[in-house]
């Protein structure tokens, strides 16, 4: 009898430990995957940079002149070639088009639509009827530095000019798990010794962050690789 009782109480308190362990265990592993979806709801990347590389006073039209030098990255954070642009001020912005996904997309981590995507179009100043504008993408054309094929590819063009379909059109993503399309046009006071880094977030969208060059590299021209 006694032995009965004692199997029955190893039997009890071993159940109750496969309660416990499971519930902790599944506890766990909630959080565990809330963290990864705030995270990622959260989360951020660096899609390009830009610095003051001159600036020159004109004394005929009574303005300095700014020269950025813009810097984009892809996907795997590789520079692609440089862009300098020159305007009679500094107040410059970074018009973009920028769609974002249903967050259920990006708390899964979904390879294609785990994150907002953009494209820059235009950098330019606003001056009134003296406003400048620089091209950086034509509409329904694949962006340079984004072409992925050496060749004309038909497929490739369809996948861009269904990208601008997405951006500039309200109804063209509504089955396509987009939550909105927009244009988008960030910018700032671009001053020297200043590195502006423009960052797109996972569920949003396009934000410029500030950082000072570090101290061994002020005044100095570093040759490229």
């Amino acid at each position: 009898m006694n032995k009965i009782k004692y199997l029955l109480v190893v039997l009890l308190l071993t159940a109750l430990g496969v309660v416990f362990y499971e519930f902790g265990y599944k506890h766990f592993l909630e959080n565990q995957i809330l963290k990864q979806i705030i995270n990622r709801l959260n989360a951020d990347s660096r899609v390009a940079e830009a610095i003051v590389t001159n600036v020159r006073h004109d004394a005929l039209k009574n303005c300095d002149f700014t020269t950025i030098k813009f810097v984009e990255f892809d996907v795997k954070g590789k520079p692609l070639k440089p862009k300098y642009f020159t305007f009679s001020g500094n107040m410059i912005q970074f018009q973009s088009l920028v769609i974002r996904f249903n967050d259920s997309y990006v708390e899964a981590g979904d390879k294609l639509r785990g994150k907002s995507i953009y494209l820059f179009w235009k950098i330019f100043m606003l001056d009134g009827k003296n406003t400048e504008v620089f091209n950086l993408a034509d509409v329904n054309e694949v962006p340079g530095g984004y072409k992925v094929s050496d060749s004309r590819s038909r497929f490739e063009e369809k996948v861009w000019k269904n990208f601008w379909a997405y951006a500039l059109s309200s109804k063209a993503g509504l089955n396509n798990g987009i939550k909105n399309a927009q244009i988008e046009a960030p910018g700032m006071k671009f001053i020297p010794g200043v590195i502006y880094t423009i960052k797109i977030e996972h569920d949003g969208g396009l934000r410029i962050d500030t950082s000072e060059i570090p101290e061994i590299l002020k005044g100095e021209k570093v040759p490229a690789k």
